[in-house]
This record gives C-alpha cells, sequence and structure tokens, in this order.
C-alpha cells in the first residue's frame, strides 16, 4: 500500500487556514473522511497558525464590548441569540482541529479520533445554525463576536492538559449548563425546528465533554497526579472568567465531570 502523499497536520492546518465558513464546514468533512478512510498519513510535520482564518466580515469585539441581546425587537433578539450560537459551533470547529494538530504527534490515535469527530459534529452544529440564520434572513457575520474562545485556546498553547481542562471541561461543559434554559425558551416560542437544533447539540456536547475528561484523566494518570486537584490548577491558571451556577449536574455527571470537581471553585 503507498503511503498517503498528505498527513493529518497538513490538512488540519489547511483547514484551519480557510475563512470562509461554507468551505470550511466542506473542508472539516473532507478532512475527517480522508482520515478515516486512510488517505490522511497519521503525522504531524506542519505547525498549526497562530489562530485560525476566519470570515472577512466578522467583526470581533473584546467579551466586555459585546452588545447586550436585550436590545432591539424581538427579531433582532432572536437573530442575535443564533447569531451568537453560530459563533461558539464554528469557533469550536477550529478548537477540535487545533487540539489534534498540535498536541496529536504526543498523543495515541484514538486522540485523534475522537478530536475529529468532535470537529465533524461542530461542523455539522454550524451548518445547521447557519441555516436557521439564512431562515431569518440573516447570516453568521452580520453581527459583532467576541474572541474570548480563542483566547482561550491561545492561553492554553502549549500544554495539552491545560488545553482539555479549559476548553471541553469548562467552556463545553458551560454549554451543558445554559443550552436547556435556552431550549425550553425557544421551545415556548413555538420555535419547534430552534429546539430540534438545540437538543441534538446538547446530546453532542455531552459526548465531547466526557471525551476531554476521558483524555485529561489518561494523561494526568501518565503524569502520576491526580485530576480532580490538576484540573482545579489548569483552571486557576488559565481560566480567565468564573465558573457560575447553576450547573447541570446530571449532564456534567454524565459527561464525567463530577460536582467534587467544580463546586469548590464556583
Amino acid at each position: 500500500m503507498s503511503t498517503p502523499a498528505r498527513d493529518l497536520s497538513q490538512a488540519i492546518r489547511e483547514t484551519l487556514l480557510t475563512g470562509d465558513p461554507r468551505a470550511k464546514v466542506k473542508a472539516t468533512r473532507l478532512l475527517v473522511r480522508e482520515w478515516r478512510a486512510g488517505r490522511l498519513a497519521h503525522g504531524f510535520s506542519a505547525e498549526m497558525p497562530e489562530r485560525p482564518c476566519w470570515p472577512e466580515s466578522l467583526q470581533l469585539l473584546p467579551p466586555s464590548q459585546m452588545p447586550k441581546r436585550r436590545t432591539g425587537g424581538s427579531e433582532a433578539k432572536r437573530i442575535a441569540l443564533w447569531h451568537a450560537l453560530a459563533h461558539i459551533e464554528f469557533v469550536a470547529i477550529d478548537l477540535a482541529l487545533d487540539l489534534v494538530g498540535r498536541f496529536g504527534g504526543a498523543m495515541d490515535r484514538e486522540f485523534a479520533a475522537d478530536f475529529l469527530a468532535v470537529a465533524a459534529d461542530e461542523a455539522m452544529h454550524f451548518a445547521l445554525l447557519n441555516r436557521k440564520l439564512a431562515s431569518m434572513g440573516a447570516a453568521y457575520g452580520d453581527l459583532p463576536a467576541h474572541d474570548g474562545l480563542w483566547q482561550a485556546a491561545s492561553d492554553t498553547r502549549s500544554d495539552v492538559a491545560a488545553r482539555l481542562a479549559v476548553v471541553p471541561m469548562v467552556l463545553e461543559a458551560r454549554g451543558l449548563d445554559v443550552t436547556p434554559a435556552t431550549l425550553e425558551r425557544v421551545r415556548s416560542q413555538g420555535d419547534e425546528n430552534g429546539a430540534r437544533i438545540l437538543e441534538r447539540i446538547l446530546d453532542d456536547e455531552i459526548r465531547h465533554v466526557a471525551m476531554g475528561s476521558k483524555h485529561f484523566s489518561r494523561i494526568c494518570v501518565a503524569r502520576r497526579e491526580i485530576p480532580k486537584k490538576a484540573w482545579k490548577r489548569f483552571v486557576k491558571q488559565h481560566f480567565r472568567g468564573s465558573l457560575k451556577p447553576p450547573f447541570n449536574d446530571s449532564a456534567r455527571e454524565s459527561a464525567g465531570l463530577p460536582r467534587e470537581y467544580y463546586a469548590a471553585l464556583a
């Protein structure tokens, strides 16, 4: 069997540097299919970019300067909600890809397989949300978005354990807390299509947090550290915000993140 011409890191780098949203979704799906079919070598020759490319039209603001969604009419508020969710899922594509491309060389093949599956999920989530925006006459990039998610990636670029502690186990876990209330609000407005999208995202995010927790625990065991103590240390060092209740304890427990991890930091 001939050796594939490209390795995984090269394909990931190309996808990270794709700024057009539709093209990034397409490139992510193709990358994952190529990897699963054995047409990408399990190699890590390419360096990851300092930050990915995003749409040129997207205005990035610090989180503290983001306009409040409480202002404007009801339709404007709905568009702002779905745009914010679309931005989270768009950045999540890059977070998953960067995790594999940046740290995969020191990890096993299961690590790459797990987080490439996450990237494919996030691409699907973004496509659903972008379609939702289109149904309201809007598009991703129409509104400002904050840069806090990628800042977390930048802050943890030197340690895979720190990245896992902050991105899946804090940022994605926060989605487990807030999505149920958003889902119920959307359903109460008669938007069953939107509710189904959020249900799908919530189910997938539980698996994503679980993958982060699994690999974080394995790394801690290899380093002879206690996962719970290591996680708290990384969060204190690298997470700029605070852990705010209420928590979706049952979803977090299902994802391998029991209350004993985060209760003391709330």
